[in-house]
């Protein structure tokens, strides 16, 4: 079994913490203020910004998760977060001990705006800071000289997570012409997939990390407001989008790998959350 740090341990860290606990795993959570991790996962206090608060991380890890996120959306914030951060850790950590690095990044490093569908292999050119911070990230953790694996996760949701669903209830519209191709993953597939990736002898260094099934946002809305029992979404003039693209993202490679989806698709992981609403 593993000894695995997940670094920067928050809602998906703490489930992928859980997860891999309960699979005879040890693992240990670092963040600022680590309390209120799940009892499986046991805490380390640190702030990956001051090297001095990093010397109590345990022994022999051999596992590192990335899993930060950035404190603000600017670009200090998200060089602080995905560059320095990750440089400060693997600075610390006994680099003859670790064997493989996962590292948590974002299909915002892709930039394209026509719906056109991407893959691994696709063209990554994003116009926007927080693009290129991420693919610094990525290339950071690749030529770390341990196996790594970057993860591109698109528009997670889940539990707590429910800015859409608030969206559709205060009536807030969408743009149906041209369609927004929106890409989404729950939270707990998140888990899955970061968990997956670990049994897999020869991972590949990219994946991206959707469900199956890329769909219009006013779609996604207007089936939201039929199961609130809503009116669906005015639709609205297009607008320039301050943040984000407009691709369509496939989940063929992650699929060929073995994993299993909990949630294939938006109407199953929202059922679930709507139950709960």
């Amino acid at each position: 079994m593993a000894r695995i740090l997940i670094a920067g341990c928050g809602d998906v860290g703490s489930a992928l913490g859980s997860t891999l606990a309960a699979a005879g795993h040890q693992v240990w959570g670092l963040r600022r203020r680590p309390a209120s991790l799940p009892p499986a996962i046991t805490p380390v206090a640190g702030d990956l910004c001051d090297p001095s608060t990093l010397k109590q991380l345990p022994t022999g890890i051999n596992v590192l998760y990335y899993t930060v996120a950035a404190s603000e959306f600017s670009d200090e914030a998200y060089r602080a977060a995905y560059i320095e951060g990750l440089g400060t850790l693997l600075a610390v950590l006994e680099r003859d001990q670790l064997e493989r690095l996962l590292f948590v990044s974002s299909t915002g490093v892709y930039a394209q705006t026509d719906g056109a569908w991407v893959d691994e292999s696709s063209a990554t050119e994003p116009t926007g800071f927080s693009g290129r911070r991420l693919l610094e990230g990525e290339a950071l953790a690749a030529g770390s000289k341990v196996t790594s694996v970057a993860v591109r996760f698109a528009g997670i949701y889940g539990p707590g997570r429910r800015q859409l669903l608030d969206r559709v209830r205060s009536g807030t519209g969408c743009c149906e012409t041209p369609p927004q191709w929106t890409n989404r993953i729950h939270r707990d597939d998140c888990a899955g997939v970061l968990a997956h990736l670990l049994t897999l002898r020869s991972p590949a260094p990219v994946y991206i990390g959707v469900d199956d099934e890329p769909a219009p946002l006013c779609e996604v809305m207007d089936w939201i407001a039929a199961q609130l029992q809503l009116p669906a979404p005015a639709r609205t003039t297009p607008q320039l989008r301050a943040r984000g693209s407009n691709k369509r993202c496939s989940n063929r490679l992650l699929r060929t790998s073995g994993y299993q989806f909990k949630y294939a698709n938006y109407r199953q992981g929202y059922s679930k959350i709507l139950q709960e609403y």
